[in-house]
């Protein structure tokens, strides 16, 4: 079920308090997942209900995305404030040293963590971050490109497009390889939730400068590219792999930069076996 939670985090004028959205379902080792750049955590519900039988799953909304507040005045959206928020909602939740699983955005995020020994283990779906500088100027034109269409789309004619399967493919074939397979309100939720998100513009322009480029030592790592990723493509994978040579890397068939929906048996297994 949906719930929030409130707590302080530090920033440069006095403790700033967030607020953020989340929902935590099943039993075992908590497993926190994290989503993608004017996403929600709702991209994770194909996945959840698997992961749910071997994991406690908390799928969180970040701050200025889904249903979380944006940041207070005074707190960045840069990396270093971004994983402080993470880590006090760690401790709000009272999650020591979860595992996590991020996608695009989150998956940076999860590798952030890691490097950070916050977590027990990470796995990253098409993470950002491996980008050569043309990539990412690409990356992010589309991204802004999408946001814009979004904004712009009146809610019947999104209403209207969701309904048909190419319709859908219109609205999500940037992230989804099998566009068709969304469900209509899925796909009116997620445009909704881009266009929307109080939190995109100020990311972007925080993320115009990001390159991983650490190890991330002592801990399990999986790196899993969808073979048909539009938005980030799969040869960034091989880089992920050269910079964390201890990583698994995992090639998704079949699956686009956001794999949960095209193939959620294969995403979930991937998670999973990445989390023991």
């Amino acid at each position: 079920m949906s719930a929030t939670v409130s707590f302080q985090v530090p920033a440069p004028h006095g403790p700033g308090e967030v607020t953020v959205s989340y929902a935590r379902v099943g039993r075992g080792e908590p497993l926190v997942l994290l989503h993608g750049i004017g996403h929600h955590r709702q991209a994770w519900d194909p996945v959840v209900d698997i992961l749910a039988t071997e994991r406690e799953v908390i799928a969180v909304d970040l701050p200025g995305f889904g249903a979380s507040p944006g940041l207070p005045e005074g707190l960045a959206y840069d990396l270093p404030t971004t994983n402080a928020v993470l880590g006090a909602l760690f401790e709000a939740l009272d999650l020591d040293r979860p595992h996590v699983a991020g996608n695009s955005l989150g998956g940076l995020l999860a590798l952030e963590l890691g490097r950070e020994k916050r977590v027990r283990s990470v796995t990253a779906l098409s993470p950002a971050g491996f980008w050569s500088p043309a990539e990412r100027r690409y990356a992010f034109t589309v991204l802004l490109g999408m946001r814009g269409i979004a904004r712009r789309l009146p809610p019947p004619v999104v209403t209207g497009l969701s309904r048909t399967a190419a319709g859908r493919t219109a609205l999500t074939s940037t992230i989804y390889a099998r566009p068709a397979r969304r469900s209509p309100a899925a796909v009116v939720a997620e445009t909704r939730a881009l266009a929307t998100a109080t939190g995109f513009t100020a990311a972007l322009r925080a993320g115009a400068s990001v390159r991983f480029t650490d190890a991330v030592p002592g801990l399990p790592v999986t790196v899993a590219w969808g073979a048909r990723d539009r938005l980030l493509v799969p040869r960034q994978g091989v880089r992920a792999k050269r910079l964390i040579p201890h990583a698994r890397l995992v090639r998704l068939p079949g699956c686009g930069h956001v794999p949960m929906n095209d193939d959620p048996a294969l995403v979930a297994r991937v998670i999973l076996d990445g989390s023991r």
